[in-house]
């Protein structure tokens, strides 16, 4: 079979996901077309120079709805002869679009890929869509439907991760980002977003919070206690689902939970002859992709069976990865994912995650999946893998290894 490689990696900074926010402005429609345009010339494609472009996007409605990604094609520098094909997955959208576009090169379908994904959650608000898992009771009561952040709190009361737990990692990912800005870690990968006269409109991650401390964070109170216990009282949904529990102990707010943003990013995967014909040097294969269903109520737990599956699949063990990006989500995604397999957290999210600088849906499979390559470049190791908890119970995962 072809092998498919990464060529290139590249992502916008997150902006706030909210009204003052830098990147309020720009619609999901011109923040996908800046990507693309600068994947096509940092890497001089002209032409039909790739197979097709792939973009996750996860509230596809109003400016974020119809295919986006052939929108965005047509109004980027991207040739019109390059279809799109826009695709939901929910939090692992950006992640499926690079695994998708890179089976369809070691298929045969094509030579190259533009993958990725986008999503401006504070001009199209999460959950403006209806979804039916959650607005339909045919099949939210069948599959006794939580919100997130009460099925992380579930987790956190299953496992027994506690509320100082789940706070001490936030700190962490907070000074983990600060320090990878510092040291420029991320400064061949992020792009400056530009107004039409070419003046910077946002080049750093917007929404850290550097100064963020135990004591600040134990000020905060549960986010999603209310809806829990008061109205409409999800607690008693998730308590018949996991009657062994006593009470969900809620122990997430906002300050060790992702951060709503706004963001985009792009993966250039393509075969060796890609390569060749345009002077590009791979930086890394795609060795391994998966994607898992779990269960919908608990909902978070997929990194764990998806990392499970694609190290099965493919005759591997945890201790043949050298680093791993698990998406903070929520912090105890990330606190059972490091727990159920022994990994040192020195080796998770070494620049931090999405507690710290934002959480932009459909964008941020493919954003850790670029953050994961540039770190096994600059501690030259080999072997990462990259994976999501996605919504209404399922999970993703991708192995990259440096050539």
């Amino acid at each position: 079979m072809t092998e498919a490689y990464i060529y290139d990696a590249l992502r916008t900074p997150r902006g706030k996901g909210r009204k003052d926010g830098a990147l309020h402005e720009v619609t999901a429609l011109r923040l996908s077309a800046v990507t693309m345009n600068a994947m096509k010339e940092r890497n001089n494609l002209d032409g039909h120079a790739v197979e097709d472009v792939i973009w996750g996007n996860v509230t596809q409605v109003m400016e974020q709805g119809g295919c986006l990604a052939r929108s965005a094609v047509l109004a980027s520098d991207l040739d019109e002869s390059i279809p799109g094909l826009a695709i939901n997955r929910f939090c692992a959208s950006g992640m499926e679009a690079v695994n998708l576009a890179a089976n369809q090169v070691k298929g045969g379908a094509g030579m190259a890929y533009i993958a990725g994904g986008v999503e401006m959650m504070g001009r199209v608000p999460m959950g403006s869509d209806g979804a039916a898992i959650a607005a339909d009771p045919s099949v939210a009561l069948d599959t006794y439907f939580v919100p997130q952040g009460i099925s992380a709190d579930i987790i956190a009361t299953e496992y027994g991760f506690s509320r100082d737990d789940a706070d001490l990692l936030a700190v962490e990912s907070q000074r983990r980002a600060k320090m990878a800005w510092d040291e420029k870690r991320f400064a061949n990968s992020v792009i400056t977003v530009r107004d039409v006269n070419g003046l910077s409109i946002l080049d750093h991650d917007e929404y850290m919070r550097p100064q963020t401390d135990m004591q600040s964070l134990g000020g905060l109170n549960p986010a999603f206690q209310a809806m829990g216990e008061v109205m409409p009282g999800f607690d008693k949904v998730a308590l018949m689902k996991y009657p062994h529990l006593e009470k969900i102990n809620h122990i997430h707010h906002a300050g060790n939970s992702s951060g709503i943003v706004d963001g985009s990013a792009a993966v250039l995967i393509g075969n060796k002859e890609f390569g060749e014909k345009y002077g590009l040097k791979p930086r890394a294969r795609i060795r391994a992709t998966t994607k898992i269903g779990t269960d919908p109520t608990i909902m978070l737990t997929g990194p764990v069976p998806a990392t499970k599956k694609i190290l099965a699949d493919h005759g591997m063990t945890i201790s043949d990865i050298d680093l791993f990006e698990v998406n903070e989500a929520f912090a105890s995604v990330v606190l059972l994912f490091m727990d159920a397999f022994g990994v040192d957290h020195s080796k998770v999210n070494v620049n931090g995650g999405s507690i710290a600088m934002g959480h932009p849906l459909g964008a941020t499979g493919a954003m850790i999946i670029g953050t994961l390559l540039d770190e096994l470049e600059r501690q030259d190791k080999e072997v990462g893998l990259a994976t999501l908890c996605i919504a209404s119970g399922m999970g993703a995962a991708t192995i990259i290894e440096r050539v």
